[in-house]
């Protein structure tokens, strides 16, 4: 038991954390003569390390989940999905969401793909809530940062809220109020290349450097405020405003995450910093979905393929569902890390 106790912090710890990169930047900028104790050596040393290990985590995931992918192209997807009807079509179309792009954006055109192609609004609304929100990568990355237990259970929970929320809109009948030329459309009926292992295999490199050139500058800016706020801001500040002296720090985080446009490695490092500064677990966790989720550019996206009442239902969902996520970490969070 103690062996297996021991490969699994290995994994933790120097594989998902890669505290050995950690220690590695440390003793390069000592090398350097920069300190990396006092505030300024501290920050630069979060930058570079919080970086490298989110755009190097990044890579690997989704080269994995490209490959994944490969085999899921819209029309396959649409097929599959087809098979299922109710609650079960909500759970598949909620999962599937884990092995599509990091960002609402990026999912939108997918969900007006499949409602057009005929699929029933409540399931594609599961999708898209999912595909942004719980993706694997957000599973692999959230080990590395908060352990396997918080990443679990922040799977799961978003898949709550997607199966939950698509189960919702389907019962509420809300199909004309999707914009008239998604719901004419024409169905995805164009047949997938068969393709081979070293197509896929290029497939899977092509997206890392897409998606890697896409969200690089997120990632840049989620570790700069990362640092700000880890080296900068005062720690009795951050408790105040998102600690356990404040019930509303979970709707805050909400509200705050909605301007931003980013998708999981780029909120990673600044939830990193809050948590480390004071902030609620809940709290944290809750402004990663909100970003995510509800950012701005997603949301006036959405708009374009759905009319206000139905955008309407959709944001409410999902900000009651992570509110609750919010307050629910909040509640267990001694009990789990």
């Amino acid at each position: 038991m103690e062996t297996v106790k021991t490969a699994w912090d290995f994994l933790q710890n120097e594989i998902l954390g890669m505290h050995w990169l950690n220690r590695l930047v440390g003793d390069l900028l000592n090398l350097l003569g920069i300190d990396p104790t006092d505030r300024w050596g501290a920050s630069i040393h979060f930058f570079i390390y919080d970086t490298i290990k989110i755009m190097v985590l990044l890579g690997v995931l989704i080269f994995i989940i490209s490959y994944i992918q490969s085999y899921f192209p819209p029309e396959r997807t649409k097929r599959i999905l087809g098979r299922f009807h109710g609650l079960s079509a909500n759970i598949l179309a909620a999962l599937l969401g884990t092995v599509t792009p990091f960002c609402s954006c990026s999912s939108i055109p997918l969900f007006i793909g499949f409602t057009s192609a005929g699929l029933p609004l409540g399931v594609t609304f599961s999708f898209l809530i999912s595909s942004p929100m719980v993706d694997l990568g957000s599973l692999v990355l959230l080990m590395s940062i908060f352990g396997w237990k918080v990443a679990v259970i922040y799977v799961g929970l978003g898949l709550v809220i997607a199966v939950a929320g698509g189960t919702l809109i389907d019962h509420l009948h809300l199909e004309n109020y999707v914009e008239d030329y998604i719901r004419k459309g024409r169905s995805l009926t164009a047949s997938q290349e068969t393709m081979t292992a070293s197509k896929r295999l290029r497939y899977a490199w092509d997206q890392v450097i897409s998606t890697a050139r896409k969200v690089f500058p997120y990632v840049l800016a989620g570790v700069a405020i990362g640092a700000l706020i880890h080296n900068w801001i005062p720690e009795d500040l951050i408790v105040q405003t998102l600690g356990t002296g404040n019930p509303l720090g979970v709707v805050f985080a909400v509200i705050a995450g909605i301007p931003m446009y980013a998708d999981i490695f780029g909120t990673i490092p600044i939830a990193e910093a809050l948590l480390a500064k004071g902030a609620q677990l809940g709290v944290v966790l809750s402004f990663m979905m909100g970003v995510t989720t509800l950012s701005l550019p997603s949301i006036i996206m959405l708009r374009k393929a759905v009319k206000p009442r139905l955008l309407s239902i959709f944001i409410m969902i999902c900000t009651l569902g992570i509110i609750l996520v919010g307050y629910f970490f909040n509640a267990i969070q001694f009990l789990i890390v």
